[in-house]
């Protein structure tokens, strides 16, 4: 299984902007090591960084893309659905009953939802907003997400464990316009799940988080 190492900041304060331009940001380790085993499609550079507290769980992306496709229907899971966006699969067990979902688009509208064994999805669920701070940049290049999940949360998920990890999915799609008009997406991870076509709930889709002195 990958394993990213989360580096503690504790002592400091990370202020979040949306932007990734906090200076401690340069204390996480860089994971770019993203792919698309379903596609021949190029992608663009993806990198994510994680650090903790002992409070809370930074996490940052930032995504090299020029061509963003974002649903403005309205601000509704469905319209976060259909848009680029970056996610975060953490899960209580290898089981994955339950598992966590955070899909966040460019303009920092998230889908978050509860998920059990063989697609059960609850999108009537939240992340209690108190336990969650969101925010996103766009730029002509780029776009970065940045999300603060509290410790207490993830404790009451059971999601962190007693060795100070947590088992993630990091994930993105991007969805590119076809000869017919049509927008489908590429589906990116960090942990190739070893299938034939693009699924990511599935357990081998998983790597760890390691709280670094946690």
């Amino acid at each position: 299984m990958k394993i990213y190492k989360v580096n503690s900041i504790k002592g400091n304060r990370l202020i979040i902007s949306g932007k990734s331009d906090d200076p401690l940001w340069e204390r996480a380790e860089v994971l770019d090591d993203f792919l698309s085993p379903w596609s021949e499609d190029p992608i663009g550079t993806i990198e994510f960084r994680a650090l903790h507290d002992g409070q809370n769980l930074y996490v940052c992306y930032r995504v090299q893309d020029r061509s963003l496709h974002i649903d403005k229907t309205d601000n509704s899971k469905k319209s976060v659905d259909n848009s680029d966006r970056v996610e975060l699969f953490l899960r209580s067990d290898k089981n994955l009953d339950p598992y966590y979902c955070l899909e966040i688009d460019p303009m920092a509208r998230v889908q978050d939802f509860i998920a059990r064994p063989n697609r059960q999805f609850d999108f009537t669920w939240n992340w209690p907003k108190e336990d969650i701070v969101v925010k996103s940049h766009i730029t002509d290049t780029y776009f970065t997400v940045e999300i603060v999940l509290s410790i207490s949360s993830l404790n009451k998920f059971q999601l962190l464990q007693n060795d100070g990890h947590i088992e993630a999915g990091i994930y993105r799609a991007k969805y590119n316009q076809q000869s017919n008009g049509d927008f489908e997406a590429t589906w990116i991870t960090w942990v190739d799940p070893q299938t034939e076509t693009p699924d990511f709930h599935i357990a081998s889709s998983f790597g760890k988080l390691k709280l670094e002195h946690f």
